[in-house]
C-alpha cells in the first residue's frame, strides 16, 4: 500500500528515467527551426563539424542535441519521415547503452538511426543487428540513404559474402548484419593466416534489434565452425535400422528436458539387433571398444522419438535444413553437431553428410560482451530485465507510446480436446473474413500452420501461408496482412520486423505495382490510385475492429504471445487478440496440472464448449514461467561453462593476432624452444637429486626425439661435479647454434617466415584438439555430481590444468618441428608453410547433445601433420617431427612415429589404430 502511495506521487524509476530525458529533447526541438533553415549541403557539412568537434576534446553527451537534430532533419528530407518526440527518447536510452522497450509500430529502425549516427562521428564503426538477412539488407538500404545523406557510408553483412565484399562493409561508418553473421566472421577473422585476411575491425557499439530473440533465446545456442571428422555415414545407416524395432517399453522420454534414454530392457534389445547386424565388438554394448556405436544409438534415438519433420526441421533438396524454434525460418547452412544431423540425415533418407569436429566456437553472451557499448531495442524486453541484468550488465527502460494502445486483449478461451478447439478457431477464422476484418493466426510449427491451412482451405477461407517454406515472399504477404478481410497465418514470429498497416502497406504496393511502369504519367495515375484504394481499404478495417490477432496455442515464453498480440494496434489503431487453447496442447500436456482434465469435466464444460476465467490465465503464466526459468537455467548454465572457456579462447586468440602482427617471431620461437630444454632436463634431473637418480638416458632420448640432436649427454652427466644448470645450458647451447646454422643455410628471412607460419598453424592445430576435449570434458563432467562434487568447479580446474598441458604441448610440437623441417631454397613466398584449406561448416549445436572423446595419439600426429603440411613450400626433405625419419606420409606408416592403440589409424580409415594398420595378427 505505502509503494502504491509512493509511486502515484514520485512516479516509477522508469517514469524518472524517461522524465530526465525531456529536458533534451525540448533542446532539440528548438533546434528544428535552424535546422530546417540549413541547405542540404550545409546539414550534410554538419558530420565533419562535429568530428572536428570531437578531435578538439568535446564527448558525445555535448553532441547530442545537435547531432539528434542534424539527423531527424536528414530523415524528414531523405524518407520524409520526422521522428516523434518519444522516438528521441529511445534513441537517448540506446545511446547510453540500455535497452529501449517500444511497443510494435512505434518506429524502432528510424529510432536506431538517431543514436547510430551520433557514435558513429567517432569513425570507430557502429553495427546494428538484425534477426534475418531481409531485414538486415532492407533498413541498410532505407536507413542508409539517411546516412548518406548525411556523409557517412552503410554497409551490409549477409550470408554469401566474399571476404572482401565483408571486409568493405566493416569498413564503412555503419554495418548491418544478423548475429549469426557477425558471430561467425568473429571466429573466422580467428582462424585467419594473415592479419590482412581478417574482416572485421576492433568492436565499438552494437544496437541489437529485437534483443530479447538475439540475446535470449537464441542464446540457448552457442554458434560454432567445425572440419570434417572421420565418414561413419554407413555406421549411420545401420543403426537408424534398428530403431523401429524398439518398442515403447524400451525407452523413456522426458519432454521437458528433451532427452530420451534407454531402459535396462532396451539396452538388452538393442545390444542383441546390434549383434545381429555385426555392429559390435566383443565385450557387450558399453565394452569401450563399442562406445561408438552406444553414442550413434542415441543420437538415432533421439533424431526419432523427439525431433519431428516440419517443426525441428525440413527436408528440401535432399537436405534436412534445421527450422529455428523462434522464428520458424530455414536455418541454411546450420547443422546440429555431434551426429544428430547425420541420424536426422539417415533417418529421413536424404544423403549423410559427414560429421564434425569443433575448430572454434563461441557463446552470444560472450560474443556481444565484448562490445565497449551495447544497445538493444525490442517490444518486449521488461519481463527479462532481470536476466538482460545479470548477464549483459543493460538496463531495460520503457518507453511510453506515442499515441495510446487501443487494442482488445481478450482472455484465453481453453477446450478439452485438440479437435474442439481447432473448430473454434476455424469459425472465428471465418467470422472475422466474413465481416472484413483482417486476421493474423500465430502458430508453433510449420506442420500446424499447414494443418490449420488446409482446414480453411476445406472451409473455403482464403488465406495466406507464411513459414519456413515460403519465407521469401515473407516481407509482402506480412505487409499485405492489414487489407480487409485478409487471412494470414505465420509461424511464431514470422515476418517480424514488417509493419502491419491497416488497408495495406503503401510503399510495398506501388515499388510492387507502380515503379515498374515506363511511363511516368501511367505511373503517377497508379500510385494516386494506390492510394485511393489503401484509404479506402483503411477506412473499412477500422470499421470491423482493426487486425484480429488469433492465437492458436501458447508459446512456451510469454514474450513470444506479447510479440504476436503486439502486431495488432500499432500507432493508436483499433485491434484486438484472443488466444485458443485445448489440454492436449504441447504446453498444458507437459507443464500444466494433470489433474485439469478432471477438474473441468466435474464442473460440467460440455463438448465444444470453452471455459474463460482469469484463473485460468494466471495457471498458464505459472506454466510458462516454468518453462522460462528452465531455459533460463540452460542460459545461464551454458554461459559458467563458457567463461572458462572464454578466458582461455581471449588468450589463444590475443596470441595470434600478436603473432600475426610481427614480423619476426624468432624471438618468440626461442623462449619456447629455451622453455621445452628447461623442462626436458628437469625431468630427467629432478632438482637437488643425486646423479644415481639421474634419467640421462631418457634425457638422450628426449633431445634426439625433440631437438635432432644427438648429444653426449652419458659423459656430461659423468664429468665429477656438474649440475642441472651446466647441462641444461650446453643443450641450449648446441640448439641456439644448430638453429643458427639452419639461418645461415636458409637465410633469415626465409626461416622468419616459415617461424611464423609454422607456429600459427601447429597453434591453431593444438587448439583444435584442445576444444575436443574440452567438449568430451563437458559432457561427461555432470557425472561428478553423483560423487557430490560441483561439475563447474571440476569443470574449472582441469580445463584449466588441460589448457597448460595445451601450452606446453605447443612448445614442444613448434620446437620438434623446427628443429627437424628442411626448408626448400627458392622464393620466400614458396618456402612458407602454407596451412592446407578444408571444408569448414557453421553449426547452431543442441546443448544437450553428448561430445567426442579425443585419441590420446592425436596431439602428435596433429605436429606431424602440421611438419606434413610444410611440404607445400616447406618440405620436410631430410628430417619430420619423428626423429631423423621421412615427412609424416599417410601411405607410409614407416613415417607415423607411435601411436597409440585407442588413437584413430593414421591412414585415414577412420578405424581405430589396433583395428587397422596396428593389428596384432
Amino acid at each position: 500500500m505505502f509503494g502504491g502511495i509512493v509511486h502515484k506521487f514520485f512516479g516509477s524509476a522508469n517514469d524518472r528515467v524517461v522524465k530526465s530525458l525531456q529536458k533534451d529533447v525540448a533542446r532539440i526541438n528548438a533546434l528544428e527551426p535552424s535546422m530546417e533553415a540549413m541547405s542540404d549541403e550545409a546539414l550534410k557539412d554538419q558530420t565533419r563539424l562535429f568530428r572536428e568537434r570531437l578531435d578538439k576534446g568535446e564527448t558525445l553527451d555535448d553532441l547530442l542535441p545537435e547531432a539528434f537534430a542534424t539527423a531527424r532533419e536528414a530523415s524528414k528530407r531523405a524518407l520524409g519521415l520526422r521522428p516523434f518526440d518519444v522516438q528521441l527518447v529511445g534513441a537517448m536510452v540506446l545511446h547510453q547503452g540500455k535497452i529501449s522497450e517500444m511497443k510494435t509500430g512505434e518506429g524502432k529502425t528510424l529510432v536506431a538511426v538517431l543514436a547510430v549516427y551520433l557514435n558513429a562521428l567517432t569513425e570507430k564503426g557502429v553495427h546494428v543487428i538484425t534477426v534475418n538477412d531481409y531485414l538486415a539488407s532492407r533498413d541498410s538500404d532505407w536507413m542508409g540513404r539517411i546516412y548518406g545523406f548525411l556523409g557517412l557510408s552503410t554497409g551490409c553483412i549477409v550470408h554469401g559474402l566474399s571476404d572482401e565484399e565483408r571486409r568493405a562493409a566493416y569498413a564503412a561508418d555503419v554495418t548491418y548484419g544478423t548475429n549469426n553473421e557477425f558471430g561467425f566472421d568473429y571466429l573466422r577473422d580467428n582462424m585467419k593466416f594473415r592479419l590482412e585476411e581478417m574482416v572485421q575491425r576492433s568492436f565499438n557499439f552494437a544496437i541489437v534489434d529485437e534483443v530479447d530473440s538475439i540475446l535470449i533465446d537464441e542464446a540457448r545456442t552457442p554458434l560454432i565452425i567445425s572440419g570434417p571428422a572421420q565418414d561413419t555415414s554407413n555406421l549411420y545407416v545401420a543403426i537408424d535400422k534398428l530403431i523401429p524395432s524398439l518398442g515403447e517399453g524400451d525407452y523413456e522420454i522426458d519432454e521437458k528436458s528433451r532427452t530420451v534414454n534407454l531402459t535396462e530392457e532396451g539396452q538388452e534389445n538393442v545390444e542383441r539387433l546390434a549383434e545381429e547386424a555385426g555392429l559390435l565388438s566383443p565385450g557387450g554394448l558399453y565394452d569401450i571398444g563399442n562406445v561408438n556405436v552406444v553414442h550413434h544409438v542415441n543420437q538415432a534415438l533421439r533424431a526419432h522419438r523427439l525431433f519431428q519433420r516440419d517443426k525441428d526441421y525440413v527436408v528440401k533438396d535432399d537436405k534436412v535444413i534445421i527450422v529455428d524454434e523462434f522464428t520458424g525460418r530455414m536455418m541454411e547452412g546450420r547443422r546440429f553437431s555431434e551426429g544428430l544431423h547425420q541420424a536426422l540425415e539417415a533417418k529421413e533418407g536424404a544423403q549423410i553428410q559427414r560429421e564434425n569436429q569443433t575448430l572454434a566456437s563461441v557463446t552470444f553472451q560472450n560474443f556481444f560482451r565484448m562490445y565497449p557499448k551495447l544497445a538493444g531495442m525490442t517490444g518486449t524486453a521488461m519481463t527479462e530485465a532481470s536476466e538482460f541484468g545479470e548477464i549483459y550488465g543493460l538496463e531495460v527502460v520503457e518507453i511510453p507510446t506515442n499515441v495510446p494502445v487501443r487494442r482488445n486483449d481478450e482472455d484465453d478461451e481453453v477446450y478439452r480436446t485438440l479437435d474442439e478447439k481447432n473448430k473454434a478457431i476455424i469459425e472465428t477464422i471465418a467470422d472475422a473474413h466474413q465481416r472484413g476484418q483482417p486476421v493474423l493466426v500465430g502458430t508453433v510449427s510449420i506442420e500446424k500452420s499447414e494443418q490449420l491451412a488446409a482446414a480453411l482451405q476445406k472451409h473455403e477461407v482464403p488465406h495466406n501461408v507464411l513459414n519456413a517454406r515460403f519465407h521469401e515472399q515473407e516481407a509482402y504477404i506480412i505487409a499485405q496482412a492489414g487489407r480487409p478481410g485478409t487471412v494470414t497465418i505465420a509461424t511464431n514470429m514470422a515476418g517480424r520486423g514488417t509493419d502491419i498497416q491497416l488497408g495495406g502497406n503503401l510503399d510495398m504496393r506501388i515499388a510492387q505495382e507502380a515503379a515498374t511502369l515506363i511511363d511516368e504519367t501511367a505511373r503517377n495515375a497508379k500510385t494516386e490510385e494506390i492510394k485511393a484504394e489503401i484509404a479506402e481499404a483503411r477506412q473499412q478495417v477500422l470499421d470491423a475492429g482493426g487486425l484480429f490477432v488469433v492465437g492458436t496455442e501458447r508459446h512456451e515464453s510469454r514474450r513470444i504471445d506479447n510479440q504476436l498480440r503486439g502486431r495488432a494496434g500499432r500507432q493508436g489503431d483499433p485491434g484486438r487478440s484472443r488466444f485458443f487453447l485445448s489440454l492436449e496442447d504441447d504446453l498444458m500436456r507437459i507443464f500444466a496440472s494433470d489433474k485439469l482434465d478432471g477438474m473441468l469435466r466435474r464442473l460440467g464444460l460440455q463438448e465444444g464448449e470453452a471455459i474463460v476465467h482469469p484463473w485460468i490465465n494466471k495457471a498458464l503464466e505459472k506454466a510458462q514461467s516454468k518453462v522460462e526459468a528452465r531455459n533460463f537455467d540452460i542460459r545461464k548454465n551454458l554461459l559458467k561453462f563458457d567463461n572458462v572457456m572464454n578466458d582461455q579462447r581471449r588468450v589463444v586468440y590475443d596470441q595470434r593476432r600478436e603473432i600475426m602482427q610481427e614480423t619476426d617471431a624468432k624471438a618468440t620461437v626461442d623462449a619456447m624452444r629455451h622453455e621445452v630444454i628447461q623442462d626436458m632436463v628437469r625431468k630427467a634431473i629432478p632438482p637437488n637429486t643425486y646423479a644415481e637418480r639421474w634419467n640421462i638416458e631418457q634425457l638422450g632420448e628426449d633431445i634426439r626425439r625433440v631437438l635432432a640432436l644427438d648429444l653426449p649427454v652419458t659423459e656430461w652427466a659423468a664429468e665429477e661435479g656438474i649440475a642441472e644448470e651446466e647441462i641444461e645450458d650446453r643443450v641450449r647451447e648446441a640448439s641456439d647454434k644448430k638453429m643458427a646454422d639452419k639461418e645461415e643455410a636458409y637465410g633469415a628471412e626465409i626461416m622468419r617466415m616459415a617461424e611464423k607460419s609454422l607456429l600459427l598453424q601447429i597453434l591453431d592445430q593444438t587448439w583444435k584438439d584442445h576444444l575436443l576435449q574440452l567438449d568430451y570434458l563437458r559432457q561427461g563432467i555432470s557425472l561428478r555430481a553423483y560423487a557430490q562434487r560441483d561439475p563447474l568447479r571440476e569443470y574449472q580446474t582441469e580445463a584449466f590444468e588441460m589448457f597448460h598441458a595445451m601450452l606446453a604441448q605447443l612448445r614442444e610440437s613448434v620446437t620438434r618441428v623446427l628443429s627437424h623441417v628442411e626448408l626448400r631454397v627458392g622464393k620466400p613466398d614458396d618456402a612458407i608453410p602454407q596451412r592446407p584449406r578444408q571444408p569448414m561448416q557453421e553449426t547452431r549445436t543442441d546443448p544437450a547433445m553428448a561430445g567426442g572423446i579425443p585419441g590420446p595419439g592425436e596431439a602428435d600426429q596433429a605436429a606431424a601433420r602440421a611438419a606434413g603440411a610444410a611440404g607445400a613450400g616447406a618440405a620436410a626433405a631430410g628430417g619430420s617431427a619423428s626423429g631423423g625419419q621421412a615427412a609424416f606420409d599417410a601411405e607410409d606408416p614407416a613415417t607415423w612415429g607411435k601411436v597409440a592403440r585407442n588413437a584413430p589409424c593414421p591412414c585415414g580409415s577412420g578405424k581405430k589404430y589396433k583395428h587397422c594398420h596396428g593389428a596384432v595378427d
